[in-house]
């Protein structure tokens, strides 16, 4: 690994999505890994749809994140009335019961916790078409942090498999301004991913994605990076 490919977010919070997109790729090279094999997923809570169109989709296609079902609804309907926009949108904020009914239409689901959320998620699935797939959250060791411990995510898995819903693989928010912390939970969830065979693994955000690609993300979640 080059030393000097660490340094690289810190280069790109004022350089938009462009300057993102070269530091993954940087890294994935300096990782061994193929270009283009981590995907970039653009967090757009509290931005308006110009701005996504203007910092995010005039680069090309990436999926839109939100955290709150209401704003994800909100904006997907407003993209859909403005123009018709086939737009890939996907959930990154806690799973609360009551509002998962604001998700048709996701694609992926990165917070799936509790078996409840499953029930509810195929139980909407039947009136929907089809349920989003899913990203069983990993917990951080944080205390008052969202996640199944790493010992109970294969049974979480088997039990909503059992339903009918799609895991394709884990997600992890790492403890915020430790990276060498954040090296070693993403370590230890791609660990996870690769014994239960799950090929996706959400890492990473604006501050630590270079450590999550470097520890095997297959998507970054980035926000700020992009828009300011």
């Amino acid at each position: 690994m080059n030393p000097a490919a660490t340094q690289e977010p810190h280069m790109t919070l004022e350089g938009g999505l462009p300057a993102v997109q070269q530091c993954l790729r940087e890294v994935e090279t300096h990782s061994g890994r193929p270009a283009g094999s981590v995907r970039l997923v653009a967090v757009t809570k509290g931005r308006s749809l110009e701005e996504i169109r203007e910092r995010v989709l005039a680069y090309g296609h990436y999926p839109l994140a939100e955290n709150r079902g209401q704003e994800l609804r909100d904006k997907r309907e407003a993209a859909q009335a403005q123009g018709g926009e086939d737009l890939e949108w996907h959930f990154i904020g806690p799973l609360q019961l009551n509002k998962i009914k604001y998700l048709r239409g996701v694609t992926l689901v990165h917070t799936l916790e509790r078996l409840e959320q499953a029930r509810e998620l195929a139980r909407l699935a039947e009136s929907w078409g089809r349920a989003p797939e899913l990203l069983i959250q990993v917990h951080n060791g944080e205390a008052q942090k969202h996640g199944v411990p790493e010992e109970g995510v294969a049974e979480l898995r088997r039990q909503a498999e059992a339903m009918g819903l799609v895991i394709r693989g884990l997600m992890v928010m790492a403890p915020y301004g430790d990276l060498a912390e954040a090296a070693r939970v993403f370590g230890r969830v791609a660990a996870l991913g690769a014994r239960l065979e799950l090929p996706e693994l959400s890492m990473g955000m604006s501050d630590d994605y270079v450590q999550a690609v470097q520890a095997g993300a297959t998507m970054v979640r980035v926000g700020r990076a992009l828009f300011e």
